[in-house]
Formats: C-alpha cells, structure tokens, sequence
C-alpha cells in the first residue's frame, strides 16, 4: 500500500507544480504593487471571503446528501462525506477529462458498498451531473445575452477577440458532447437498457475499437445492472437527488459570485453566475490534472472585461482555485494515509 500512496502523492505534485507555475506568472505579468495596494480588505471583504466558505461547506454538503440519499441510507453521513472529498480529491489530481467519478467505484467499495452496486451508484450520480448541464445550460442562455456571456472583445485587439472566439467553440463542441453522452446514460439506465447494450456491443466489434471491446462491453452490462437498480424509484427520491446535485452545482458557482460581491462589488452577479457555467464545461475538457494553470488562465482572462483590471482579475483567479481547489487537495492528502492504511468495511 506504500506503493499506492508514493504513487499517489507523485500526481499531486504535478498539479501543485502547473498551478504555482501559472501563479508566479499571473503574478509578475499582470499583478504590481500598485495593483495589491488597490485591494481594500474591508468589513464587505471579509463577510465575502466568509461566504465564499459557506458555499464550499453547501457544495460538499450537496454531494455528501446525495451519497446517502442514493444508497438508501446504507452509507452514513460521515462516510459520504469521506466519499465526496476523496472523489474531490482525484478530480484535483487527474485530468479534467478523467475527473473523480471514475475512481467513485472505488471510494464506495471501500466503504463498504458492494461493487456492483458501487458501479450503478456511479453511473447514477453521473448521469445527474450530465443531465444538470443539460437541463440549465439552455436557461442561462435564454436569460443572458450572448454577447455579454462570452465577452465583447476588446477594440482591435485580436488576442481577445481569438480568445472568446476559442472559449464560445469549445463551450459548444463540449457542451454537445454532454447531451449526446446524457442521451445515451438516459437511455442506458432508463428508458432502453437492453436496446442499448445490443448497440453497444455492436460497436465494440468493430475493428478500430478491439483494444476497448472488453471495456465497452462491461460500460455495457453495469449499464443494465443500473437499469434494474433503479426501476420503481419514486418522484421523491429522484427529486432528492437531483436536487443534492443541483445544491453542489449551484454552490460551487456561488463561490465565485461572493468573491464578486467582496471585491469587485459593481460586476453583474447575474452574469458572474452565467458565466460560471461557461468556465465548468469548458474546463471538462482541460488535460492537465484540475485544470491546474488552465482554470487560473481562463478565470483571469474570462472575467477580465467584468474587473476591468487584470491584475485584480489575476488576483480573484488565484483567490477562487484557493477555494475550489487547493482546499480538496489538503483534504485529501490528510484524509488519504488513513483511508488507505484502513481495512475496508464489509459490503451491503
């Protein structure tokens, strides 16, 4: 188990690495001593630094609520507490595209879930992320104007314009590959479980995917495992879910907007939120482990035009990965040699 956790804290050290790096130079290219002198902490500010944490407690609490929600009560609060730090966690250390869900499997198997069940659990609380996206996405973009959600460019300066113009592509190519990937959960889980299977098994056989037929092929199966487990849930129990799911989201994005309120209070909150949705779906696709130097760049240069300060926008941007980023990495690593050093609890 040695081996795990030396493996382990080798990937937190390159996030750390690529976040501190994009740090310094945030720093010595957009922030000077005049800029930190112009930062006022103040009463607002620190009422603001104090919601900001409140917000970071409602989004672990969102997704804690939702692991015991979903489990039916067979994973107590401290463990899914335990459960959503760690997933949190392996978000921070992986790549954007790999994300914690992959390892949730895991989390609840140790925790005394039975694997099986752990993978249905999985593919449930993944399919509501996805389909969070999909059902607030279009809400955002029908109540704020596009050109205020991604950004006006800056007169004949074609860096920002090829900028925004880069953020609005990516946001729809990802943001497309969320409903296509929704459908097919939907589909899977839901409505046509054995239909599914068969069409994905079908493409497992073609030859250019044989080195993940097997994988496919399992996708496949615990597709239909969750099927069954989730058939005759009531309304109330997907409401509880769903909302544990919208809780999480919609805190997560209130960090930001209370960072807004403490220094930047004459910026929209209205569009610090829409824009919050926005930065997420382009960061799904980030390759490095968190976003890590990605997230600090898009934050500053994406909320630039709302700050009108880059150097202060730099600032917040370090401020913000302090709280949904750096805070789950200390988490983790303190949680992390007991959790593994533990023996795991007997399934149910």
């Amino acid at each position: 188990m040695s081996g795990e956790l030396s493996k382990t804290l080798w990937r937190i050290v390159i996030p750390i690495v690529l976040s501190v790096g994009v740090g310094i130079w945030l720093f010595r290219s957009d922030i000077d001593s005049e800029t930190l002198k112009s930062i006022v902490f103040d009463t607002r500010t620190v009422i603001g630094l104090c919601i900001a944490l409140l917000f970071v407690v409602g989004r672990d609490f969102g997704l804690a609520w939702r692991f015991h929600t979903i489990a039916d009560g067979d994973l107590a609060w401290k463990r899914a507490w335990r459960t959503d730090i760690m997933c949190a966690f392996t978000s921070a250390i992986t790549p954007s595209v790999v994300g914690g869900s992959a390892l949730a499997i895991f989390y609840l198997n140790r925790e005394g879930i039975k694997l099986g069940r752990a993978t249905a659990l999985t593919l449930t609380t993944l399919f509501l992320d996805e389909l969070f996206f999909v059902v607030f996405c279009p809400i955002i973009l029908l109540l704020l104007p596009w050109s205020d959600l991604f950004g006006i460019p800056a007169a004949n300066d074609t860096g920002s314009e090829f900028f925004l113009g880069g953020v609005k592509v990516v946001f729809w190519l990802v943001y497309a590959g969320i409903v296509v990937w929704t459908t097919i959960l939907y589909l899977a889980i839901i409505a046509k479980p054995e239909g599914t299977r068969h069409v994905l098994q079908r493409v497992a056989s073609w030859r250019m995917l044989k080195r993940w037929r097997k994988n496919i092929e399992g996708t496949a199966d615990n597709m239909v495992s969750t099927s069954v487990w989730v058939k005759g849930r009531s309304w109330r129990w997907w409401a509880k879910v769903f909302g544990g799911t919208v809780l999480s989201w919609f805190s997560r994005y209130f960090v930001v907007n209370a960072l807004f309120w403490a220094f930047v209070p004459a910026a929209s909150e209205v569009l610090v939120f829409g824009r919050q949705f926005v930065v997420w779906v382009v960061l799904m696709v980030s390759p490095t482990p968190g976003g890590s130097g990605i997230s600090e760049w898009l934050f500053a240069n994406y909320y630039g035009d709302l700050i009108g300060n880059l150097g202060i926008a730099a600032v917040l941007a370090l401020v913000w990965r302090l709280f949904s980023y750096y805070i789950y990495l200390i988490a983790g690593v303190a949680l992390l040699p007991g959790y593994f050093g533990k023996r795991a609890r007997k399934p149910v």
